[in-house]
């Protein structure tokens, strides 16, 4: 793999879930910025420890004069779920055009979309070139923050199409599916769900498949995904090997003792199971964290005290 060295990078939306590991491992070799909103302190503070410098900005409403222009590469991690069509278009859309704009001299932008953008089709693996659509509309009666999630996704890549072709800056659009690890994720509400005792919620298309992805993983495979931008952008799967919310919460009940209980509803999301050849034939198939070592790992670093 690829490895970034002495560059100058940009990590926007810096204390997600994602992109926070993503910031502090490129911060070992690289001079990285991160901004980000930063209500909560110890974030700022962790990363900061890590070697970021971190500065106050709200993408909804950029005011960017703070943060230097001269960037090597830029990462967009940024992401608004509050149901509100207004603030989420404003954050997950808005924000790509500024941030572009201000950082046109950068060699490569990396904008992190999410495999929620496909349209639902019921026991199908998804390919880059197929249809988009609205995926999260189901969730809207028990979640409504995530009614907005997949069209204002949809709306942000093509933002990023219009900034890389607008200011002439190469652009990769990963399409994130299931990320996980020691910094939280599906699995770990999984994990907690079970702990509680509550049933997990499947769609009733079972098995429920995805492509969860290690957050060691993730930040692997960052330099290989930047090399591969383009104008107009290269838009890649960014997903591990397949599998199934049924598995990896068996995996989790076999490490805490407890067996899971499932409950079918129509109000969550169905399987988005995805082709990972393109992403291969960019980052390389060579096995890196496997599911089970990677829960295991979760499990440890998250809640020790429910290890059998």
């Amino acid at each position: 793999m690829p490895r970034l060295h002495g560059e100058k990078i940009l990590v926007v939306g810096c204390t997600g879930q994602v992109a926070m590991p993503v910031a502090k491992a490129l911060a070992a070799d690289n001079d990285v910025w991160g901004i980000a909103r930063f209500t909560n302190a110890a974030a700022r503070e962790d990363l900061e420890a890590a070697g970021v410098t971190c500065q106050t900005v709200d993408v909804a409403e950029p005011d960017l004069a703070s943060v230097p222009d001269d960037f090597s590469y830029v990462l967009n991690f940024s992401v608004a779920r509050t149901g509100s069509w207004t603030g989420d278009l404003d954050t997950n859309v808005g924000a790509v055009t500024y941030v572009v704009e201000h950082c046109r001299a950068a060699t490569a932008f990396l904008h992190c979309s999410t495999t929620g953008v496909y349209q639902p089709r019921p026991d199908h693996v998804f390919a880059e070139d197929d249809p988009l659509g609205d995926n999260h509309r189901p969730w809207e009666p028990s979640m409504p923050f995530l009614s907005t999630y997949s069209i204002s996704k949809i709306a942000s890549e093509a933002a990023a199409r219009y900034a890389a072709r607008r200011w002439d800056v190469p652009t990769v659009i990963p399409r994130l599916a299931v990320p996980y690890g020691d910094n939280g994720g599906w699995p770990a509400f999984h994990l907690e769900m079970l702990a509680a005792g509550m049933a997990i919620p499947l769609h009733p298309d079972r098995p429920n498949r995805f492509n969860p992805i290690h957050e060691d993983d993730i930040v692997a495979t960052v330099p290989a995904l930047l090399e591969a931008a383009t104008i107009p952008p290269t838009v890649v799967n960014w997903a591990g090997a397949e599998s199934s919310i049924e598995d990896w919460c068996s995996q989790l009940g076999n490490l805490i003792g407890i067996e899971p209980k499932f409950e079918e509803t129509e109000e969550t999301i169905a399987g988005v199971p995805v082709d990972t050849t393109r992403f291969e034939a960019l980052a390389g198939t060579e096995p890196r964290v496997a599911l089970d070592d990677g829960l295991r790992r979760m499990v440890v670093a998250r809640r020790p005290d429910l290890l059998t």
